[in-house]
């Protein structure tokens, strides 16, 4: 495995491993939405696509480690009610670091998953707003099941294909 795919350790990460199996169990009746590996890979997808639509500087290892690790903080979320982006930024740090990603890299992915709740202006092409817009555009609301149910605001919801 080259630099350029330490994203992919993530997959063999313990420490990773072991909280997405925890988010799995917190959300094995959630209705709404999930953010199992399927959300986390469409969400690391769309940022890459916007990454190559807007020219933008990141590589695909930095966006795959912040979109493969942004919503690794529900579990405390659901556990304590830390809200997930900053317990995701403190989470992220050590799994980044034993995935071989250096001080600089780390600090720049942890700040992006911080940000990836605030909603971005459209000009924005920091990691974390094409982060948040990309977490956003993942969701299919046009086919959820429980659309009807959903607490999203009607502005919020996909309802259709978008990018």
């Amino acid at each position: 495995m080259n630099s350029g795919d330490r994203y992919n350790r993530l997959l063999e990460n313990k420490e990773y491993i072991s909280l997405l199996d925890s988010i799995n169990e917190y959300e094995r009746e959630r209705k709404f939405c999930r953010h199992g590996i399927t959300h986390l890979l469409d969400t690391a997808r769309i940022m890459y696509i916007i990454k190559l639509e807007k020219n933008l500087p990141y590589s695909k290892d930095i966006i795959y480690a912040a979109a493969l690790l942004h919503d690794i903080g529900r579990c405390e979320q659901y556990k304590n009610g830390t809200p997930h982006n900053k317990a995701g930024e403190k989470i992220a740090r050590s799994i980044l670091f034993e995935c071989g990603y250096n001080d600089e890299e780390v600090e720049f992915i942890s700040k992006s998953i911080s940000d990836h709740r605030t909603p971005a202006d459209t000009d924005d092409e920091s990691l974390g707003a094409v982060l948040y817009k990309a977490d956003k555009l993942s969701r299919m609301c046009f086919c959820c099941n429980a659309k009807e149910e959903c607490y999203w605001s009607e502005s919020l919801k996909n309802k259709n294909i978008t990018l």
